[in-house]
């Protein structure tokens, strides 16, 4: 998996641009910066975005050709991001240690799936917010991005299910129309999750 992944970040574009999220970019602009991490990051665009709003960032990803890509971008917009190699499988982080976790497009088999939602909620400080979007079972007949394997796809049942224990919950299933590098590019069906570690 890992070198499936080096491969299709090896090219010189940024397969998902340069741009950040379009639903992280709205949530960001409502928060007070602090420290955030974000799994599965890749090429780094939004982990750079979030640097440059005052954010301390932090990503992992399990391709050294991602982290390549994202340090040249964080250079490029003179902010600094810590980025380390690591694979969600082996991920499990200290408690309440973040004040913002990002899970954009990180579609997992089920197991894993749910194993790391749960510890993106461990890792939150309380109070802090999960901030998640992800192509949901509808995107199946579209090309505009996103895995073919309808067990890796969202509903927000799933939703729900995973991220019971947050208070506050916003989940949204919409069509939104993406502009994120030559992958994701056009209308696509995703699902949109913001919500709370309730404060102790």
């Amino acid at each position: 998996m890992q070198n499936q992944w080096d491969e299709r970040y090896a090219r010189q574009e940024y397969i998902y641009g340069t741009e950040p999220n379009s639903f992280l970019k709205e949530k960001l602009s409502e928060l007070k910066p602090g420290r955030i991490l974000l799994p599965a990051e890749g090429e780094g665009r939004n982990a750079v975005y979030a640097a440059t709003l005052g954010w301390q960032a932090e990503a992992f990803d399990q391709s050294e050709e991602a982290k390549r890509k994202a340090l040249k971008l964080a250079e490029h917009n003179n902010v600094q991001i810590v980025y380390s190699i690591q694979s969600l499988d082996d991920w499990n982080p200290e408690p309440d240690q973040y004040d913002c976790i990002v899970l954009i497009f990180v579609h997992l088999p089920e197991e894993l799936r749910k194993r790391v939602h749960q510890s993106a909620i461990k890792a939150l400080k309380p109070g802090g917010i999960i901030i998640l979007e992800a192509f949901t079972v509808n995107q199946l007949s579209r090309s505009t991005g996103g895995p073919k394997a309808p067990e890796l796809l969202f509903t927000s049942d799933q939703i729900k299910s995973d991220f019971g224990s947050l208070s506050e919950p916003q989940i949204l299933e919409i069509q939104a129309i993406l502009d994120e590098g030559p992958l994701h590019q056009g209308v696509a069906d995703v699902v949109r999750l913001t919500g709370y570690k309730p404060s102790e």
